[in-house]
């Protein structure tokens, strides 16, 4: 998509791309998935309420046996971690990565008590019945790291205990360069970013034709091989979106050219962006009665600043990557923030084509990016409109480094020292831009303790510098462009 960023800057951009980045989708049991469809269950089975302990017991020790039977297939040792917030898992599965290289398969399991949802067992002595509760607990958790021929680096989380509520981590810039591979389309990535693809045109077909027909059913592939028991008990899983982040990348041609520009715009975003423009990035409108907090929040970091503007649980933030990637990304941890028009159930059981939140389905995806795409691009279309002084900093830069003309050396200009300043001040007058100036004429506007050869002298600094240009076989001379 086209914007008043890419216009602005045409000739310094190499290209664009705009693709998913972390993504987690949440799995939940069809007929385990809540309290009420547990009891149905257990009701069809003849199971009774005070059994479902020891029925939950069975189905624990199926899928636990089951993934350390993989794990000894595998050759894969499950590792425990004991403080999980001390533990950092994607810095150690790196370190494993190095050694056995980036081929298809599983790379490591890792298992850690955590809270968990769970059900218990409950007796209504007034309508003399027992039924089950949902309540919270620990369990054990399940980490499975695998790379997968299409999402490559992925995770599922998964607990040990029903309702089995899992979750399946990927990354959607893995996910674009195994379609480019597929299509033989030559790119070269670094820290989780393309800084090159050689047809962006096509790469950027890709990344928008997604289709969540095929994810689910790679997803329904992934999980049965983790837990057993789901053919036996005849349901599947339903997909939700958890949190979805979406980058546009903007890929420089030279990294200076961003350098230039980063500081500025990030400095105009902290002073200029107020919460009536982050709710327009949402393509919304702030209500008085808007309860969550809207606002920005600006970090420097090791690997360098970010600026991230907050609406509510999403949020839209801008920093650089590899030094010439210039990166706007939407994260959303609550796609009914966003509304679209869709088919609608009335009261009256008719079905209407209406404006209405979206659903939290992993088929909303398509949308989801279409609504990201467009957050990021009215970003962009904001930022385009604060003024670019790059070319002003750069030239400061080139007027103020010493030059060397046959082996002697030349100082540039400080602007803040008096008589650099006068000099300066004094070649914007206006009778010198009409009729161009000479030695005499300058001496009258500077100090009178300047010599005929000290002006002379920085004459010459300016000529080397750039700043006048001298008319042939005359002693005149008039500003540079």
């Amino acid at each position: 998509m086209k914007t008043d960023f890419h216009n602005k800057y045409s000739g310094k951009i190499a290209g664009t791309i705009s693709c998913l980045d972390r993504v987690i989708i949440s799995g939940s049991l069809t007929k385990w998935g809540y309290a009420e469809a547990m009891d149905y269950y257990l009701y069809e089975h003849n199971i009774k309420v005070k059994d479902f302990p020891m029925f939950g017991k069975q189905m624990n020790d199926s899928l636990r046996q089951n993934v350390e039977s993989i794990a000894v297939s595998n050759n894969i040792t499950i590792e425990h971690i004991r403080s999980p917030l001390h533990f950092n898992k994607e810095e150690h599965i790196q370190k494993i990565l190095l050694e056995r290289g980036e081929k298809e398969g599983l790379i490591k399991i890792y298992t850690s008590m955590e809270i968990c949802d769970c059900y218990r067992p409950t007796f209504d002595k007034i309508k003399n019945r027992a039924f089950l509760k949902s309540g919270t607990s620990k369990c054990l958790y399940y980490y499975i790291y695998f790379i997968d021929k299409s999402f490559g680096l992925c995770f599922l989380r998964i607990p040990t205990w029903i309702p089995f509520r899992v979750q399946f981590y990927f990354n959607g810039h893995n996910y674009l360069a195994n379609k480019l591979r597929e299509r033989n389309i030559n790119y070269s990535m670094s820290d989780n970013a393309f800084n090159f693809i050689d047809n962006y045109n096509i790469a950027q077909e890709l990344s928008s034709s997604i289709k969540a027909d095929d994810i689910h059913k790679s997803f329904d592939g992934i999980i049965k091989r983790y837990i057993p028991f789901l053919e036996q008990s005849g349901q599947t899983y339903r997909w939700t979106l958890s949190q979805v982040e979406y980058s546009t990348d903007v890929i420089f041609k030279n990294t200076n050219d961003l350098l230039l520009i980063y500081d500025q715009l990030v400095h105009n975003c902290i002073h200029s962006v107020k919460p009536d423009n982050i709710a327009t990035f949402f393509s919304r409108k702030l209500a008085a009665h808007y309860q969550q907090e809207v606002g920005n929040k600006y970090n420097k970091q090791i690997q360098g600043t970010r600026i991230k503007h907050l609406m509510g649980v999403n949020s839209i933030k801008m920093y650089n990557k590899d030094k010439n990637i210039l990166r706007i990304e939407t994260t959303v941890n609550d796609v009914t923030e966003f509304k679209i028009y869709r088919q609608v159930n009335t009261i009256d059981h008719r079905s209407v084509q209406r404006l209405a939140p979206m659903k939290k389905s992993i088929y909303s995806l398509y949308e989801l990016c279409k609504c990201c795409l467009a957050a990021n691009s009215r970003y962009l279309d904001f930022i385009a409109s604060f003024e670019d002084n790059s070319s002003g900093i750069k030239n400061l830069d080139t007027v103020s480094q010493k030059i060397t003309d046959h082996d002697r050396s030349y100082r540039g200009f400080n602007f803040f020292e008096p008589v650099d300043a006068q000099i300066l001040l004094a070649l914007e007058s206006g009778e010198f831009n009409i009729n161009g100036f000479r030695n005499k004429s300058l001496r009258k506007k500077l100090s009178d303790s300047l010599s005929a050869s000290a002006v002379s002298r920085i004459l010459k600094r300016l000529l080397l510098h750039g700043i006048i240009k001298k008319v042939k076989n005359t002693y005149k001379y008039y500003l540079t462009k």
